[in-house]
Formats: structure tokens, C-alpha cells, sequence
């Protein structure tokens, strides 16, 4: 087997296979999306199916019975000729031996002078005379069948080629024969008719017939696209307003002009925009009158509770001195005003969000002093509650740029919601981070949660189970401020839960400022579902109530 030689390497057939199935993969894509997009593209191609296959059908049926109509024109003119011609070729062969070649020679020319003097509308023609039974000349063809046919005393037609001109050129024609009876035997009679003006008008009615057909069908098209245009154009209007509307221009509006169909969709269409602009500049006011009052709120109970924070002060340092339910009325009052404090920061931290005034103070900080921190300030909840926080977190420093004040915040909701809910078993705080973003999970074992409720514990004052006493929980608003710390610096907050088997919530944050983040560091589901976890008793509202200070 011969070696391809080095300077003469083998075509890259299959590489340029590949190109070129890969272009029509992309135009077959491009046709498709054209497709499904645009409907005077779907209008314009079915109308054009549609319309080709009606033309082709009607001008086949069309042409058919055209030419059908002109060959039975002169095949009736041509058995008319014959039957003419047949009295002219009595006289002629009357007397003439069917013998003698000579005779039927010389009858054949005078006959042919004859006939075609007789003027008839058959056109032009020949005509072959020969003996009955006898020989045709090798120039002569009529077919044996016609010729049995006349042999047997009809007169018969049969289309078959015929010379044309003096070349003698083979031609689609009709040959009309008939027998001649003379004194002396019988003859064969036969007319050579050229259809070359019929097929010429054949043909002349076909070209006819393809571009009228085809001038109709883009007629068609054309009518089609431009009615299509007139129903797409204000459809099209409409969708480009609506997405001005909804990316926050409330000003469009639909050009109207008329008095039809689409004209009364553009006037409804504007009626529904003026409708919602006056809607939502109202929900606007309505929200910033809200925030406002709020704000206004927390403020001037600032002041009342500052004097009653010194009042409460006062009757706290002095509570040995009196009677015991006293002393443990005046511990009450404080416990509250602490909560009450909280409460009002909180609403004036929620405030500033809705109002989309809160600014990040960010600088690149170790999350793991961040976490040690959160979970120091809830030693004491830990303490009370029986509950061992551990900390799982890497050898070598996680910087991140954050705003380590609300990150800490976020943190310390987190670990305390985990201390209140679990149930007194270990709490486990887990650090990781990679090149592009650093996790923190915080997970308890404690009552979990409900199908549905992951996604509402970060709704404002959502409470899990609402016959449980508020006396040791938060505000309401810590898990909602989490949230929208978390998104502040672009990070992700996000809770799992089952019901007896614990939660778990895992905060997600960028360690460059402005980058986007794409996955986490950290499973969302705890990865030890597996383990066998002993059921959190029910909840204790009694003993709720009881662990209040």
C-alpha cells in the first residue's frame, strides 16, 4: 500500500466537514429563533406555502385542461380533414391500380395538391398513401397499430412523431388514417399532422400560467406582510411601552390615532398605565410617609426614654431596699426597657434601608476575629441556655472587605436565634472561604423548621410558631436586618431547616468589594443529615416564659 508522502499531506476533509456542519447548525439556529420571534415572519412563510400549493394546484388543472383543449381542437379538425378528404380521394384512386407503383405515386402527389386545396382549418399536414396490406417507405411513420386499425376498415387517430419540413426532422404530431376503396383494391390513407404550433402554444401557456402563478403568490405574500405589519406594528408598540413601564418609566404612553380595533387597545392600554402610575406614585407616598412616620417615631421616643431609663436606673441600684415583689417588678421594667431600646434602634436601623440611606464603612478584616467576637457577646445567652458553641474555622486568616460592624451584627442574630431555638444542644460555627468568596454557617440542633418557612424567618416580625411568649425573644426585626446587611455588601443569607432535626443559616460574602458571587464556600444543607439526631423535645411555652429575666 503506497505511503502518503511528507510534502503532499492529505486534505483536512474532515476538519472542513466539521466547519461546515457547524455553520449550518448555526444557521438552522438563526432560522428557528427568527422563528419563534417574529410573527410576520410565521404569517409571511405560511402564506406562502399555502398560496404556492393552491396556485400549482389550480395552474396545473389549468394548464391540463388547456392543452387538453387545444390537442381535441385538432384532432377534431383533423378527423374532419379526413373525413373532407375522403370523397376527394374516391375521385382520385378511382381508376388507379393498387399494383402499379407508379400510380400510387403520382395519386399520392395529386392527391396531396387536392387535399390541401380543399382549405380545411386542419393546418399544415402530409399524407402517406400506400396499397392495403402493403410496405411503407423507410421515411413513413405510422405505427402497426394504427395501421391495423384502418386495415380493418375504421378510420383511426394516433398521436406518434411525424417528419417536419424537408429535413425530414422527427416532431410530436397526430396521424389521422382512413381506408380509400378504388376499383382495383383498397388503399391506406394516412394525414401526418405537425403539432408544432400546438405545443408552441402549450408551452407559451405553461410560462404563463409559472409567472402569473408566481406573481400571485408574492402578490399574496407581499398583502399578507403588509396586513401583518399593520396588526404586529402596534403589538410591538405596546411591548416596547410596557418594558419602559416596567423598568421604571412610568411617563410612556402609546401613541393613539384613529378610531379602529388598535386604536381602542392603545387608548385601553394608556388608561391601564395612568391607572398604575397613580397606584404606585400613591403606594410611594403611602411608603415614604411610613418611613418617615417611623423614623419620626423612634425619635422623639428617644427622649421619654431616656428619662425613664434614668428613672429605672435609679429604682434598679435601690431594689435591695425593697419589698421583694417590688424589687422584682423593678428588674421587670428594666428587662424591658432594654428590649424597648433595642426595639427602637432596630426600627431606626430598618429606617435608614427602607429610606436607602445605610452606607458600608468597608475595610479588609479577619472574619475569624469577626465570628470570635459575635460569639463572645453571646456567652452569657449561651451560658443560660446550657449550650457549647463550637468553632470550626481555618488555620491561616480569612480577609474579606466588609463592614465589620453590621457583619458582626448579622453574625450575632444568627448565633443567638440558634441559641434560642437549640433547645440546649451544641451550636456549631463553621468558617471557609475560597479565592472568590468566604462562608459562615451557623447550625443548631434544636426544633427546625417547617416545609416553606426557610424563606419567610427573614420577613419583618415573623414569628415560627406564633403562641410562643416574646418575653426572651428578639425584636422581630433582627433576621430582616441581617438580610439587608448581608445584601449590602452583595452577599447572600440564607436559611435551611427541618422540622426535629435543626436549622441552619449561612452568610456568604465577596472577599474583594464589587465582585459578584457565583457559589459558596459552603453547603447550604448540612452535609450530616445522615447521622442519627436525637428529636428536639416539644416547644415549653411555660418554660419560655419562665427564662425571662
Amino acid at each position: 500500500m503506497p505511503v502518503p508522502s511528507a510534502d503532499e499531506p492529505e486534505p483536512p476533509r474532515r476538519g472542513r466537514s466539521s466547519a461546515v456542519l457547524a455553520r449550518l447548525a448555526a444557521w438552522s439556529t438563526a432560522v428557528a429563533n427568527l422563528w419563534r420571534r417574529s410573527l410576520q415572519v410565521r404569517v409571511g412563510t405560511s402564506t406562502f406555502v399555502i398560496a404556492g400549493v393552491v396556485v400549482v394546484v389550480i395552474g396545473l388543472l389549468l394548464v391540463d385542461k388547456v392543452a387538453s383543449g387545444v390537442l381535441q381542437a385538432k384532432r377534431d379538425s383533423a378527423v374532419g380533414q379526413a373525413k373532407v378528404g375522403l370523397q376527394i380521394a374516391r375521385a382520385e384512386l378511382f381508376d388507379k391500380s393498387v399494383q402499379t407503383a407508379g400510380d400510387v405515386q403520382s395519386a399520392q402527389q395529386g392527391l396531396q395538391a387536392d387535399l390541401t386545396a380543399s382549405g380545411t382549418s386542419a393546418g399544415l399536414f402530409s399524407i402517406v398513401l400506400v396499397p392495403a396490406g402493403g410496405n411503407l417507405d423507410a421515411s413513413a411513420t405510422v405505427p402497426e397499430r394504427l395501421r391495423s386499425l384502418v386495415r380493418s376498415g375504421n378510420l383511426a387517430v394516433q398521436y406518434a412523431p411525424v417528419p417536419s419540413g424537408s429535413s425530414g426532422t422527427l416532431v410530436k404530431g397526430l396521424i389521422v388514417g382512413e381506408p380509400v376503396e378504388a376499383r382495383t383494391g383498397s388503399f391506406e390513407l394516412y394525414y401526418l399532422f405537425p403539432l408544432t404550433a400546438e405545443a408552441q402554444t402549450i408551452d407559451l401557456v405553461d410560462r404563463t400560467a409559472l409567472f402569473a402563478g408566481l406573481a400571485l403568490v408574492l402578490l399574496v405574500v407581499i398583502i399578507a406582510l403588509l396586513v401583518t405589519r399593520q396588526v404586529v406594528g402596534p403589538i410591538r408598540l405596546a411591548a416596547e411601552t410596557a418594558g419602559k413601564l416596567a423598568a421604571g418609566d412610568l411617563e410612556q404612553r402609546i401613541p393613539v390615532r384613529g378610531l379602529d380595533d388598535t386604536a381602542r387597545l392603545g387608548r385601553s392600554f394608556n388608561d391601564m398605565a395612568g391607572s398604575l402610575q397613580r397606584q404606585i406614585k400613591r403606594l410611594e407616598d403611602l411608603s415614604r410617609l411610613q418611613r418617615r412616620f417611623t423614623s419620626d417615631v423612634s425619635h422623639e421616643l428617644r427622649t421619654p426614654l431616656t428619662t425613664i431609663r434614668m428613672a429605672s436606673e435609679l429604682l434598679y441600684s435601690s431594689r435591695d431596699e425593697f419589698p421583694p415583689a417590688l424589687a422584682r417588678s423593678v428588674e421587670l421594667l428594666r428587662a424591658e426597657l432594654d428590649r424597648f431600646e433595642a426595639l427602637l434602634g432596630d426600627l431606626l436601623e430598618i429606617s435608614r434601608y427602607d429610606a436607602g440611606v445605610a452606607r458600608l464603612e468597608s475595610e479588609t478584616v479577619d472574619l475569624r476575629g469577626v465570628v470570635a467576637a459575635a460569639a463572645a457577646a453571646n456567652e452569657v445567652l449561651a451560658t443560660r441556655h446550657g449550650t457549647r458553641m463550637i468553632i470550626r474555622q481555618p488555620d491561616e486568616p480569612v480577609t474579606v472587605d466588609m463592614d465589620s460592624r453590621r457583619v458582626e451584627r448579622i453574625l450575632r442574630n444568627l448565633i443567638g436565634n440558634a441559641l434560642d431555638h437549640g433547645e440546649g444542644r451544641p451550636i456549631d460555627i463553621t468558617i471557609a472561604a475560597d479565592r472568590e468568596a468566604a462562608a459562615v454557617t451557623v447550625r443548631d440542633y434544636g426544633v427546625g423548621l417547617k416545609p416553606g418557612e426557610a424563606g419567610m424567618v427573614f420577613n419583618r416580625f415573623w414569628r415560627g410558631d406564633p403562641s410562643r411568649s416574646r418575653l426572651t425573644g428578639g425584636t422581630g426585626l433582627g433576621l430582616a436586618i441581617a438580610l439587608e446587611d448581608a445584601r449590602l455588601h452583595d452577599g447572600w443569607l440564607q436559611a435551611w431547616g427541618e422540622r426535629g432535626r435543626g436549622a441552619q443559616f449561612r452568610l456568604t460574602l465577596p472577599r474583594h468589594a464589587g465582585h459578584t458571587l457565583m457559589s459558596s464556600p459552603l453547603p447550604l444543607v448540612p452535609p450530616d443529615l445522615d447521622e442519627d439526631i436525637e428529636p428536639a423535645p416539644d416547644i415549653d411555652t411555660d418554660a419560655d416564659a419562665k427564662a425571662a429575666p
